[in-house]
Order: structure tokens, then C-alpha cells, then sequence
């Protein structure tokens, strides 16, 4: 199916982090990688997600949501910077998912639903950006979630931890790995109004 065809039908727009692997990409130790994505559109049939690294159409891969569990899926279409995943799940499984993703689509209507804590984690509107290291190379990554002090990224370049670098235009240093990507500690605490301006860079705004 091709995504102009899935915009067409009945979905629900809504944001649910997860992770998935390709098979064919693999770590310096020949472990699959894992990466970070994003649903931004979902059925019970397939979904188009927002990743870092984008696979081929017909690829079989894995992947995880916290809110809707593991699923084998068959890319069918690619964007720019995602793709469309055909599911394959039985139909008892696809009668849940209907009545899971009417319970998520009434919550995010839900006007009580607040953020609490200002310095809170938050998932911005623009999931990509770019890391710039000290020698000036370049790398697209994906923004997992970031804060006033800092950002996940998953990315296809994998840093050591101790690399100084630069998300967009904010400085800081890989400070942690996990299963899907890497923390970077901001250098300097940032303001929250200024921080999606900061973070969020495209390669044309980086070099300018």
C-alpha cells in the first residue's frame, strides 16, 4: 500500500515511542543494532513510523512500542525519514489494537492530561537533527526525547561515551549508552521556550 492510500483510510494520529531492527545492520561486536522510532499514524493494519535509519521497501523487520507490544512487520512504502509498516498479527490481536488505539486517541484529546514537571522529558514536534563533532563531520539522528538538561539520540553513527559534540546548535557530551542510542549531557542547562529552536537543526541550518 502506498502512503497516500493509508492517509486515505481510518487511523489514528498518535505518538507512541518504540525501537526496531534491520537485518541487515550490525554493531562493531556483530550484534543486530536496535534503533529509536516514532508512530506517527496507526491502524490496525500498519503504520507509518518516524525512524533514523530507513529501510528498504519489502525489508521484514522487528519492533517494539511500549503502548502496543512486539510486531513482525513488512516495510511498503519509505519517506524521507520513515516508512509505512504493513503488520502481521492475528485478528483477535487486530480487535485489540482497534479498541487500544480508541482508548490512546481519546486520551490525547483529554484537556486534563497536563505536563507536571517543567524540566520534564518532552518528545518535540521535529524528530530530526544533527550531531556535529569537533573534526566538523556531520551525522542525521533522531531525537528520542529531550529536557532542559540534556537529549536521547539514536542515530546510525554509535559515539563513544565521553564524545564532545553538538546537537544542533546546543554542546554537550555522550554521557550514557542504552539498547537504542546514547544520552547527551548538555554543557549548559538550557531555557525550555528557546530549547526546540536550539536542538532541532537541519544540515543546511548546521553549516550556515
Amino acid at each position: 500500500m502506498s502512503v497516500a492510500e493509508f492517509l486515505r483510510q481510518r487511523a489514528v494520529d498518535v505518538t507512541v515511542n518504540g525501537s526496531y531492527s534491520l537485518s541487515r545492520w550490525y554493531d562493531c561486536e556483530g550484534k543486530l543494532r536496535s534503533f529509536a522510532c516514532r508512530t506517527k499514524r496507526v491502524s490496525p493494519f500498519r503504520m507509518i513510523v518516524d525512524v533514523p535509519v530507513v529501510g528498504k521497501v519489502g525489508e521484514r523487520l522487528t519492533s517494539y512500542f511500549q503502548d502496543f507490544g512486539e510486531f513482525q512487520c513488512t516495510i511498503s512504502a519509505t519517506l524521507k525519514s520513515g516508512f509505512l509498516m504493513e503488520l502481521d498479527m492475528t485478528r483477535a490481536r487486530r480487535a485489540w489494537m482497534s479498541e487500544k488505539l480508541t482508548w490512546l486517541e481519546k486520551k490525547q484529546k483529554d484537556d486534563s492530561i497536563k505536563e507536571l514537571r517543567r524540566d520534564a522529558r518532552f518528545v518535540p514536534q521535529v524528530a530530526h537533527t544533527v550531531l556535529t563533532l569537533a573534526d566538523g563531520s556531520i551525522h542525521p539522528c533522531f531525537i528520542i526525547d529531550v529536557s532542559t538538561a540534556g537529549v536521547a539520540i539514536s542515530c546510525e553513527y554509535d559515539p563513544p561515551v565521553g564524545t564532545a559534540l553538538a546537537v544542533g546548535a546546543c554542546v554537550g557530551r555522550v554521557i550514557r549508552k542504552f539498547d537504542h542510542g546514547f544520552a547527551v549531557r548538555f554543557a549548559e542547562k538550557q531555557s525550555r521556550d528557546d530549547l526546540v529552536r536550539l536542538v532541532v537543526r537541519s544540515p543546511l541550518q548546521q553549516s550556515a
